[in-house]
């Protein structure tokens, strides 16, 4: 951890609903008029779309059907530590982008004079200088392992989760409606990614210093069936400190509509305002960060 250059993580699991979140935090950074250096947490797999696909299936005729990308086999858990050692003592190291699309291969290729394509990584590159904050947002930004800590570098861990039905309710709308897959080959990926799900996604949701969870308050008994993801007038965001002595409770009280304290670490909002409470939460927090810094 670092006063001179703050790492902020946001880490959740795919199809958990980080749009909302990357929204949020783009508006606090403007609004405070920080330049934050962005890491996109793709950027720290280990195979290409390829690579991992063939990677599974020979895993897959070893015997072995859990290979996914939320376990060490298919991240390089080491070079993301580095990073974040790295850039708390002197605000530098090393980036690259997964390709998701075509539409963002061309913009990189534009960018670095390349021929990628989707499915790919771009070359490493140093992080711009001058920048106020490390934003990490992805898979693994407060994992910890027998060999790799990655959490003790992180000085202000944020977890995004869903209620597990939810979340998979919204994967597999996304991954049907917006990358063509099957629901049996999306249910498929789920049961693969569980072992390496309960290891080293759900133990990060107990380091952060706050998380948001997202409770439906509709039937998600059987998620495979679910005709509509739950809208957020549909749901609840419960947020949970992990120190609940450093919280104004009452002003958040009094600045979220119809919100209320479930526990005394943890306050519950409408779905609907899932963003603005993001917002009015983390703010302060991360004002802090920056005040030490300057101090």
């Amino acid at each position: 951890m670092s006063k001179k250059h703050p790492i902020i993580a946001i880490t959740g699991s795919s199809g958990a609903g980080t749009t909302t979140v990357k929204r949020a935090f783009e508006h606090i950074f403007r609004r405070e008029q920080i330049t934050p250096a962005v890491i996109e947490g793709d950027s720290f797999h280990s195979l290409n779309r390829v690579e991992f696909r063939e990677a599974v299936k020979k895993a897959e005729t070893a015997g072995n059907r859990h290979l996914s990308h939320f376990g060490p086999e298919a991240n390089h858990f080491d070079k993301l530590a580095d990073l974040f050692k790295t850039y708390g003592e002197n605000g530098g190291g090393k980036k690259r982008y997964y390709l998701h699309s075509d539409e963002e291969a061309a913009e990189h290729n534009k960018r670095l004079g390349t021929a990628l394509k989707a499915g790919q990584f771009t070359p490493w590159e140093d992080i711009s200088t001058g920048t106020d904050l490390m934003f990490y947002e992805g898979l693994h930004g407060g994992v910890v392992t027998d060999k790799v800590d990655v959490a003790q570098w992180v000085d202000l861990l944020v977890g995004v989760v869903p209620i597990v039905n939810l979340e998979w309710i919204q994967k597999i709308h996304r991954d049907t409606a917006e990358r063509g897959y099957s629901t049996e080959a999306v249910v498929d990926t789920i049961l693969r990614r569980m072992p390496d799900y309960v290891h080293y996604i759900t133990p990060q949701f107990s380091r952060s210093h706050v998380n948001f969870q997202r409770v439906s308050v509709v039937d998600t008994s059987n998620p495979f069936i679910a005709r509509d993801i739950p809208t957020p007038d549909e749901s609840l965001i419960v947020i949970r400190f992990r120190d609940p002595k450093k919280v104004d409770f009452p002003y958040l009280l009094s600045m979220i509509p119809d919100s209320f304290m479930s526990r005394r670490n943890t306050i519950v909002v409408p779905g609907g305002k899932m963003g603005f409470a993001m917002e009015v939460v983390l703010t302060p927090m991360i004002d802090e960060l920056l005040a030490n810094k300057k101090g």
